[in-house]
């Protein structure tokens, strides 16, 4: 998702300033001047992470902005890491919110097209600010080859600490995903603390 529709569902948006401790109001759906004033805070904290820790290209930028600040600061570690091992790696996905996630799900269910996500709305950190997906490109196309994803959380997990790799999940493996750890690995506490604008990483 791009930062703009993250800002259309207010009361999600709410959630995710109060989480990362932007925004201290009332979580009322209403574009009032303390969601923009939060809105504004996040923004410049984001540039500040891109200007210490490097730019890269747009579709990962789109994406980075959309999360939360410790996860900007990881994933902007994250891609310097693969752009030192000469890795061409894009972040390809960042926070979704609810209703985007829905729509995913649908897929091959009761929408048109494959299956891409086994998690509803609520249900997968990326609705949390806190996980992004990659891509690896060789001369400009998306690998689909597991192995290279494998060898390079070979590469990035030893030097990042703070990050879970969905390859190393124990069923429904997900080897482009990884994600900060939070306070629990139980999604439904996580999902509980977002929803009351509570801090979770």
């Amino acid at each position: 998702m791009s930062y703009q529709l993250l800002k259309e569902d207010v009361v999600f948006y709410q959630r995710f300033l109060k989480s990362a401790g932007f925004y201290t109001d009332k979580l009322d759906g209403s574009w009032g001047p303390n969601t923009d004033k939060a809105d504004t805070a996040f923004l410049a904290e984001g540039s500040s992470i891109a200007e210490e820790l490097g730019k890269f290209d747009a579709r990962s930028e789109s994406n980075i902005i959309t999360l939360f600040p410790k996860a900007q600061t990881e994933a902007r570690r994250f891609l310097n890491l693969c752009k030192n091992a000469g890795k061409d790696v894009r972040i390809i996905s960042g926070t979704r919110t609810y209703a985007e996630q829905d729509v995913l799900y649908a897929q091959g269910r009761t929408a048109n097209g494959p299956i891409v996500s086994h998690a509803r709305g609520g249900q997968s950190n990326h609705n949390f600010g806190i996980a992004w997906d990659i891509g690896i490109f060789n001369n400009g196309t998306y690998s689909t080859n597991d192995s290279e994803y494998i060898a390079l959380a070979k590469i990035i997990l030893p030097q990042i600490n703070t990050l879970e790799w969905g390859g190393n999940w124990h069923s429904l493996k997900d080897n482009p995903h990884y994600q900060l750890k939070a306070v629990s690995e139980d999604v439904a506490i996580i999902r509980g603390l977002f929803e009351k604008g509570e801090v979770f990483v």
